[in-house]
């Protein structure tokens, strides 16, 4: 019998994505239809925003906790959070949670490692390029990163937050996003992080100069290893 899972939503389409993800692959490990029992809950993703705008952490941390406590009480065994950005409250929440996590970044720097990745290039929400959460995933693992300029990490931010999560899937920001890359390929980046949930909907191994990352259906294919005893 497999355990439940309990995914901590933030934005719809990353939650969603990896959701699928999960019961679209399990049954070529399980049987024809078969997958594990998943249960998820996302507070308004405008909760989260209004924290992050003003740097509370903790705040992000206590909404994750909400979802966990739900999660726990609706019988899941262990939770996943398909969103990259409020993994800068993971720590603050593991050691208040009632259930053990996956940790997103861990799952993708150990991914980088098994395909022979030296230097990756982090792209996301600028909280999250910002943010020490991909750094210390890949120090731990012994890889070196780069970021985006500035500029694109605000360009790439506002795709994100003001188009991806609503669905909106623009030509012009494909080639953004396509840019930048080239421009982390440039500085000797060997692999890209798709460090947003929703990246993958636009970007992936056909369309991009590196060889990527993608956050969202690492961390999918992780929980479901879990769910059936394969980690």
């Amino acid at each position: 019998m497999s355990l439940h899972i309990g995914i901590v939503g933030c934005s719809a389409e990353g939650a969603a994505l990896c959701y699928k993800t999960i019961c679209t692959e399990a049954p070529k490990l399980m049987g024809p239809h078969e997958h594990p029992e998943i249960t998820l809950h996302t507070p308004s993703l405008a909760r989260y925003v209004d924290c992050l705008n003003t740097g509370d952490i903790e705040g992000v941390g206590s909404l994750m906790l909400e979802s966990a406590h739900i999660l726990a009480n609706a019988g899941a065994d262990f939770l996943i959070c398909p969103d990259n950005t409020i993994h800068q409250a993971f720590d603050w929440v593991a050691e208040r949670s009632p259930l053990p996590w996956i940790h997103i970044a861990n799952v993708v720097a150990r991914e980088a490692v098994f395909r022979g990745y030296k230097k990756v290039g982090i792209t996301g929400t600028s909280w999250l390029v910002r943010s020490s959460v991909y750094p210390d995933a890949l120090a731990r693992q012994g890889l070196d990163f780069a970021r985006p300029n500035q500029q694109q990490i605000e360009q790439i931010g506002n795709i994100i937050m003001s188009q991806l999560v609503y669905s909106d899937f623009r030509p012009e920001s494909v080639r953004y996003f396509q840019s930048v890359i080239d421009d982390l390929k440039q500085q000797a980046c060997d692999a890209v992080v798709l460090g947003c949930t929703e990246i993958p909907l636009i970007i992936n191994d056909t369309n991009a100069s590196l060889p990527t990352l993608d956050s969202t259906r690492l961390l999918a294919r992780a929980a479901l290893d879990k769910a059936i005893g394969k980690q």
